[in-house]
């Protein structure tokens, strides 16, 4: 039952975005072969977040992955992304917190949530102190050049004035 299971979940993720229709098909039929498969349950969560931007579905469906598989890898990272995208900033910090303690989890991409919440907040010199954390787990050229990239975006956002006054704290 697994094998097959993994099979509708394989075809499901090659189908996934460009193939919605499949990718449902595929989809259902891996959960109704195990109701509570995590990775399953996540990609369900993504169509509602990402493509029919479903939020509160998608929520529940999340929710549901991380009951069933607390570990998973996957699950938090876009769980954060649809909290981030639903403006609910206090359920998606406790999510990065937690995140953070699983282990292989990839540690950049958290970092780089946290920075966008801090950016979302308004707070954007607490944004440059988490990408630089993000910087810390990059293990390959594009994703440090997605945090550099994103620390000039968030410089150039900063009003000339806080500018001018971080500078002179410095000296």
């Amino acid at each position: 039952m697994t094998l097959t299971k993994n099979k509708y979940y394989f075809e499901a993720l090659d189908n996934y975005p460009y193939s919605l229709p499949e990718c449902l098909e595929a989809l259902n039929y891996a959960l109704s072969y195990d109701p509570e498969d995590a990775d399953s349950l996540c990609l369900m969560g993504r169509i509602y977040s990402e493509m029919l931007s479903d939020y509160e579905k998608a929520k529940l469906y999340f929710e549901e992955a991380m009951l069933y598989d607390v570990n998973n890898l996957n699950t938090p990272q876009y769980y954060i992304k649809c909290l981030l995208d639903n403006e609910d900033y206090q359920e998606a910090e406790k999510l990065i917190e937690y995140s953070l303690k699983i282990k292989g989890i990839d540690k950049s991409n958290l970092w780089f949530y946290r920075s966008l919440l801090s950016e979302k907040r308004g707070s954007f010199n607490n944004a440059l102190k988490f990408l630089d954390e993000a910087a810390k787990y990059c293990f390959n050229e594009h994703s440090l050049n997605v945090v550099k990239d994103r620390k000039k975006f968030i410089k150039s956002k900063i009003p000339k004035k806080n500018k001018i006054k971080k500078k002179k704290e410095t000296e």
